[in-house]
């Protein structure tokens, strides 16, 4: 099938890069002349595990193409994809105008029919209003274009992005058809395009564009919420000097709850379940329909960021240099977007103190988002190798769970050091292997 897919985000790109290694020939579009250009080159703007390979093979086979004009990939498309941001707008709804951008230049400009289909994450009733919205201009245009508008949420993990495309739990499609025809035709169109997946046994779920819309919100608010109910029991824990990993492994290994997203630590951050928790709460409120769940999810993450960054500045001496390991906001990803590092150095640099950090990957997205030289404050230093970054240190401050930072000798890294204090925000270390290195330990949730 012929397909375009409007912005070359996260979403958009992995998904251009995928169906394209799928078979289909797709046009990746946005406005970003600089970034179209390098993705022509075939580099990606992005880290983000294969995706530049994918990018590259696709350019290759002809499958795959870019451009910045929306235009200019109309004519030769069957289903377009609207993977545009959707970032918080007054009082954390949702901005959902580069959406309705997209539509709009749609119904200004198709001469022929045409499925839209809502790749971003929008709030229940978008589709609607999309739908509307291009119906109004194809009349004032006098054109019988029929272009039904699709519900398809994406559910990719960062750092994992392209295995969750081409090996989705399933896949959601909402439809709303004003014919029973118009209806069919499209979910024929969907199926066909998710052919390649479907079968491999993967499941392709119909249902209404409503449901849909609010399947991708209450999947990240309720992930996010086993998030904060597992970093809401590491005060329990320190308290009573139980274990948070015992608890949250109990837990776990029951079979009605699983052992994902019971990893504690500082709370989530990133581009999805900051906003989507928010959005989710915005919505219930326009609706008059109270979300106290999610409410509480939001409040607990704030509060464990606020309880660890209390921790690290009520151990550290005055004017420490801190080593920082780890900027991004997980593993595997460049994205800064809501990363707890942002919050732990900030507010370690107003207390005064000073830093040396490392992170494999997402250095040049971090440094515009932290503290910069001033008359009265040092520089941050960065470094290219996790030891160095340590060298002379107070502390150690561990925010992202990179792999590397695993099998480090910790001996070496006290060696290093002119302090002692750990400070594992992601409990990646063991208590005991800490304390045999000769360094002092402070985890989430863990017995000292």
């Amino acid at each position: 099938m012929r397909i375009a897919i409007v912005g070359t985000g996260y979403v958009g790109l992995v998904s251009a890069a995928c169906f394209a290694e799928l078979g289909h020939e797709v046009i990746g579009v946005d406005i970003d002349e600089e970034k179209i250009r390098k993705l022509k080159q075939g580099k990606s703007p992005i880290y983000e595990p294969e995706l530049e390979n994918l990018i590259k093979s696709g350019i290759k086979s002809n499958r795959l193409s870019f451009t910045a004009d929306l235009k200019e990939a109309l004519p030769h498309i069957s289903i377009l994809f609207s993977a545009v941001a959707t970032p918080p707008g007054d009082g954390f709804e949702a901005d959902l105008r580069n959406v309705f951008i997209v539509a709009e230049t749609v119904a200004e400009n198709i001469d022929h029919d045409l499925i839209f289909v809502n790749k971003s994450t929008v709030p229940v009733g978008t589709g609607a209003e999309c739908e509307k919205r291009i119906a109004a201009l194809l009349r004032k245009r006098g054109v019988s274009c029929h272009v039904p508008v699709v519900s398809n949420p994406e559910f990719l993990r960062e750092g994992m992005a392209v295995p969750d495309t081409m090996m989705p739990d399933r896949i959601i499609v909402g439809i709303n058809g004003v014919s029973q025809s118009s209806k069919l035709k499209a979910q024929s169109s969907m199926e066909e395009l998710y052919r390649p997946i479907t079968r491999v046994g993967k499941p392709l779920i119909f249902m209404s564009r409503e449901s849909a819309e609010i399947v991708k919100y209450a999947s990240n608010a309720f992930l996010a919420t086993k998030i904060s109910f597992i970093n809401m029991l590491t005060e329990l824990t320190e308290k009573t000097g139980a274990n948070i990993r015992d608890v949250a492994l109990g837990i776990g290994l029951d079979n009605r709850i699983g052992p994902k997203f019971l990893h504690a630590g500082i709370g989530y951050g990133g581009s999805c379940f900051p906003k989507d928790v928010k959005a989710l709460i915005a919505t219930g409120k326009n609706f008059g329909i109270p979300m106290s769940i999610i409410e509480a999810t939001d409040a607990v993450n704030k509060h464990q960021r606020e309880r660890f960054i209390e921790k690290i500045l009520s151990a550290l001496p005055k004017n420490a240099i801190v080593a920082v390991w780890g900027l991004s906001f997980k593993p595997k990803t460049d994205d800064m977007r809501e990363a707890p590092s942002i919050d732990v150095i900030w507010a370690l640099r107003k207390a005064g103190h000073i830093f040396q950090v490392f992170d494999p990957y997402a250095e040049e997205n971090a440094r515009p988002l932290l503290p910069q030289q001033s008359a009265d404050s040092n520089p941050i230093a960065y470094f290219h190798y996790l030891i160095a970054a340590v060298r002379g240190a107070d502390a150690l401050v561990v925010l992202t769970e990179w792999d590397e930072f695993r099998g480090v000798d910790l001996k070496e890294v006290k060696k290093e050091m002119r302090g002692n204090l750990l400070f594992d925000g992601r409990n990646v270390y063991e208590p005991k292997e800490v304390a045999e290195a000769g360094l002092e330990y402070h985890g989430i949730g863990m017995p000292l």
